[in-house]
């Protein structure tokens, strides 16, 4: 058993209309995340995420394939998390930082990103009494087009056919590298793993065909090869990252992606946790907790469920001057409207099955409503990641809202689980 739930939080910092269509300047939304995070602080929240984002999602909305056409505003405005941890840790006393999540293909690439924490750590770990930790969550980006000016982009026409497939495993080049930097090893491309695909890559046997006649074209081969060996991304003679002695004991490592297979490599390098969404459904929690169980680096210690921290979004009502009835409807209401906007951003359009499933995934209603639905939702020792900001710019309601959270929901939560 652990020591019951662990509550962190989840800052979009997402500049777009909220629901009641309001949406505030950049400065206004620095300043009100920053008040938040005093706040989360304050109030005892654990670790406090913060969404990053790459590049414009506007301005990608003239591009030739567009990947949120309809999205208003920007998807977030934390480009450089590093500048942003500095500054939630400067005005902070307990809470730990973490990206959610960073991409290693963006921003000059997992050599770039590697020297940036190593850079963070050294400053951040002077004072050697300092145990605040930073927790880089990674991936290979949400969005294609934030990793494409950076060269991540097919290279020929055997590339091209493989692209979906293809851009997982720069993601696997990538996290290598970046994971051996972070250890201090000096590394050369040669020592990296090679991309090799075969069927078993691949969906469908006629994708995997696809990519099999494009290299008989581009290679000249007379028959279909059973293995098509892709030249690495990133070519290299001996690098190491500079500084090199910082605190490996300051840094958390958490992946953000569902690839069974990179879950168990990443951990070959370095204890890497997981990342799971509300969405995810258990019994793929449950197959999680059990392979990382038997994989995660034994440096990390024994794996512990809290290492999985899952997203929730929280609509509480605690408003004064309502019943609990009143706070219970009032806060399905406010949920159903943020949730909408969401969707139809995102797509244009709103599907009534998805804002339902979506309210099935959330935490909704008053302080007795959100306690009980936490209770029966998740394990006593899971990490919950509370999303307060979703569709929210009303910065006084949404500290009122963790308050309420942290200080009457999480007390029942705690008696509850303890029965």
């Amino acid at each position: 058993m652990g020591n019951g739930m662990e509550f962190d939080i989840f800052f979009s910092i997402s500049q777009t209309p909220d629901s009641t269509g309001y949406k505030p300047s950049e400065r206004e939304m620095f300043s009100n995340f920053l008040d938040q995070a005093e706040k989360a602080d304050d109030l005892g929240f654990g670790v406090g995420w913060v969404a990053q984002a790459h590049l414009s999602t506007e301005v990608q909305k003239s591009n030739a394939n567009p990947v949120v056409p309809h999205y208003p505003g920007e998807v977030g405005l934390c480009t450089d998390f590093f500048q942003i941890a500095a500054a939630v840790m400067a005005r902070t006393k307990r809470m730990e930082v973490g990206s959610a999540v960073m991409s290693i293909l963006a921003s000059g690439g997992p050599i770039a990103q590697a020297e940036r924490v190593g850079a963070f750590l050294a400053i951040h770990g002077v004072n050697p009494d300092e145990s605040r930790r930073l927790h880089i969550g990674f991936s290979a980006g949400r969005f294609e087009f934030m990793a494409r000016p950076y060269g991540i982009v097919p290279r020929d026409p055997v590339e091209e056919a493989a692209w979906p497939v293809l851009r997982g495993q720069i993601f696997a080049e990538a996290s290598e590298i970046f994971l051996r930097l972070l250890s201090g090893e000096v590394i050369d491309s040669s020592m990296i793993r090679e991309t090799k695909l075969t069927r078993d890559n691949f969906r469908s046997d006629e994708d995997w065909r696809d990519v099999q006649e494009s290299a008989v074209l581009e290679w000249g081969l007379s028959t279909s090869p059973d293995e098509v060996v892709i030249p690495r991304r990133y070519e290299f003679e001996s690098i190491a990252t500079i500084p090199k002695e910082w605190r490996r004991d300051l840094l958390n490592l958490v992946l953000g992606s569902h690839d069974t297979r990179l879950q168990v490599e990443v951990n070959k390098w370095r204890p890497v946790q997981v990342f799971n969404l509300s969405i995810t459904p258990p019994d793929i929690i449950e197959a999680t907790h059990e392979r990382m169980r038997n994989c995660y680096h034994r440096d990390g210690g024994v794996w512990s469920r809290s290492m999985m921290p899952r997203t929730v979004m929280v609509f509480l009502n605690d408003e004064d001057g309502l019943s609990n009835l009143e706070r219970s409807e009032h806060a399905l209401e406010e949920s159903k409207s943020s949730i909408s906007t969401y969707w139809n951003a995102l797509e244009g359009t709103i599907d009534p099955g998805k804002v339902e499933k979506a309210v099935d995934n959330a935490v909704i209603g008053n302080v007795d409503e959100v306690a009980q639905q936490l209770i029966e939702r998740f394990h006593p020792d899971d990490r919950i990641m509370c999303w307060f900001d979703f569709f929210n710019h009303d910065n006084e309601r949404v500290k009122r809202n963790m308050e309420a959270f942290m200080t009457k929901v999480v007390p029942l939560v705690n008696r509850g689980v303890e029965r």
